[in-house]
């Protein structure tokens, strides 16, 4: 089992990186809200328990879902495409 997929930001799949975004967001909004002094809001601590459901979520996912193919762009080949060719035309 490659152990990668659960902290190499390069490894991780969508799922986990909004996942951890998330805790790291949701962990601020706390801490913010402690130093603030003002209350926590009732239930704050539930994002908790999403955010890790989600990364779990995303870590089957990572190691048991099945690879997509690599997107593959189809260019026409009979044709040099100069990059700047849509900026400077005469």
């Amino acid at each position: 089992m490659n152990f990668d997929k659960l902290y190499r930001p390069a490894a991780l799949n969508s799922f986990q990186v909004v996942a951890v975004v998330g805790l790291l967001m949701s962990a601020g909004a706390h801490a913010v809200l402690q130093l603030g002094a003002w209350a926590t809001p009732p239930g704050f601590g539930w994002l908790y328990v999403c955010w890790t459901t989600f990364y779990i979520f995303g870590t089957l996912r990572n190691y048991f879902g099945k690879p997509e193919p690599p997107h593959h762009h189809h260019h026409d080949e009979d044709h040099e495409h100069d990059p700047g060719e849509i900026f400077f035309r005469d």
